[in-house]
């Protein structure tokens, strides 16, 4: 295709927040919004477009464009789709579109739509960059809009909430652009296809490893650098906590598989240990930390890292069912978790309180939502026939031919997140209902926009689910096509693991 496409994905939204800052005021309570929904309509359209003339088993990237930019530095504006950024695309388009469906009351609604616009831009140039200065500007360029987000339109707390955010993701950030700056400099190019050829010795592997294993381990974020993550959901507006459990966390996912594995399969596989211990911390660490929350948000952030310990597991098992499970993972908690902290958007909308405590009875005043609401805990506990069953089950098989005593841990992690999601789901819809806090008159069961967006997270949740073969066939190629790049440039066969223990004998053997 000649048509710049990917291009036209990314200058879309722009388009949009710059159509809306030019609305009239007394225009803007109702031309805002339908901008905003026609400008996400459409990128969703172009998005599925994409999909539906994707080829999977095309070596290499496809809908590729590229053109001179920076050419001192031997740089280019250069952009490609394959197997892992076609459906972080769609997701991101379908997220955006679903939060201007129902927007939740809030103030300056151009400025308020405008970040959510820019947001979707920046994240699509994340997904779309096939070079090292692009992908480092559309990276560090989302902390703009999630920040105004959090600090403009977030709870009592935001300023506090937005510059620990801000600041922990800086700091990922410095570490990030030191790689790549050694990157250039050991082989001369920006671009991501030529690097995936570049060889770089084994201690400066282990450096650059480090620098973005720390810069993406905080996008995620994985223990211990997961603070952050609790105080940003609960100041966040509902939307901006849906966009940032949906598509912010997976950023550091995406970083993994698109830069450490392909770039650094070496150290990538010395370090994997590492990893793992990281990754079964954060699934049951954060997993008992959420059974004792008393904020609804807090408890479905710390459950969000626990969710994305799977997908560090299934990524450094360096196999296709432990890659495909764990994208997989990615894809489902970038549904349900959105679906999930909406959830909590509709009652705090109705009662102004995210107290557990407070709650209680509801499905006697609100039985669609009470519904909908054990489908999507359901399906965030691993459910068969939902999403989050097939992510668990391939990188539990995955890791289990690793290691069978760390597959018993996650297995501990599944247990655990039954427990706080049931448990949760029990105090705000079974328990008495709580008269001192809840007005009746309040208590109003799901409007006409609130279903279509629960609606709409809901059917995909169940067709991954019941049928993830659309998925899985355009992943399981790209995990392949990874899996054979990693194999012909692994040198090193020893892991972390073995070394210490290597270590710890010559020091035994000596005394």
């Amino acid at each position: 295709m000649n048509v710049p496409i990917l291009s036209f994905l990314i200058l879309l939204p722009l388009l949009g927040a710059l159509t809306i800052a030019f609305i009239g005021d007394a225009q803007s309570p109702r031309n805002t919004p339908r901008v905003a929904l026609l400008t996400s309509g459409i990128h969703l359209f172009l998005s599925l477009f994409l999909w539906y003339h994707f080829d999977p088993f095309v070596t290499g990237p496809q809908y590729v464009e590229i053109y001179p930019w920076l050419a001192s530095l031997n740089c280019s504006y250069h952009l490609g789709v394959d197997g892992l950024s076609l459906f972080f695309i769609v997701l991101t388009s379908f997220l955006t579109l679903l939060i201007f469906v129902h927007p939740f009351q809030v103030g300056r609604l151009r400025e308020y739509y405008s970040c959510f616009l820019l947001l979707e831009s920046f994240l699509i140039g994340v997904f779309c960059s096939l070079d090292l200065v692009l992908f480092y500007f559309f990276f560090e360029a989302v902390l703009i809009p999630m920040f105004l987000i959090i600090g403009i339109w977030g709870g009592v707390r935001r300023i506090y909430a937005t510059f620990k955010f801000f600041l922990f993701t800086l700091i990922g950030s410095v570490l990030m652009l030191v790689a790549f700056v050694v990157m250039y400099y050991e082989a001369g190019t920006t671009n991501m296809l030529t690097l995936n050829n570049t060889s770089f010795s084994f201690e400066a592997q282990c450096l650059l490893w480090l620098c973005l294993f720390g810069a993406f381990a905080v996008k995620i974020p994985m223990w211990p650098v997961h603070t952050w993550l609790p105080d940003a959901h609960v100041e966040a507006p509902t939307g901006g906590s849906m966009i940032l459990a949906g598509i912010l966390l997976k950023l550091g996912g995406y970083g993994m598989l698109r830069l450490l594995l392909p770039l650094l399969p070496d150290a990538s596989h010395y370090f994997a240990p590492l990893v793992y211990t990281l990754s079964i911390i954060a699934i049951i660490y954060t997993s008992l930390v959420a059974l004792v929350q008393k904020d609804m948000k807090k408890l479905v952030a710390y459950s969000s890292i626990a969710h994305m310990g799977f997908v560090t597991l299934g990524i450094f098992t360096v196999s296709v069912f432990g890659i495909v499970g764990s994208i997989v993972q990615m894809l489902s908690h970038g549904l349900v978790s959105a679906a999930l902290f909406f959830c909590v958007g509709v009652v705090y909308e109705r009662f102004h309180t995210r107290e557990i405590a407070h709650y209680g009875g509801l499905v006697t005043k609100m039985p669609r939502y009470a519904i909908l609401f054990m489908l999507f805990t359901l399906a965030s506990i691993g459910l068969p026939g939902t999403s989050g069953f097939i992510g668990e089950f391939l990188v539990t098989f995955a890791i289990f031919k690793v290691s069978p005593t760390l597959a018993a841990f996650t297995v501990v992690g599944i247990v655990l997140s039954a427990a706080y999601a049931l448990w949760l789901y029990r105090r705000i819809v079974y328990d008495k209902l709580n008269t001192v806090y809840l007005d009746i008159k309040h208590m109003v069961d799901l409007r006409t926009s609130e279903i279509i967006v629960l609606g709409a997270l809901i059917i995909p949740v169940f067709i991954m689910g019941l049928y993830p073969k659309p998925v899985t066939s355009i992943l399981t190629p790209y995990a392949q096509k990874l899996m054979d790049t990693i194999q012909k440039r692994t040198v090193i066969k020893h892991t972390l693991m073995d070394t210490l223990m290597n270590s710890r004998k010559l020091g035994g053997k000596k005394e």
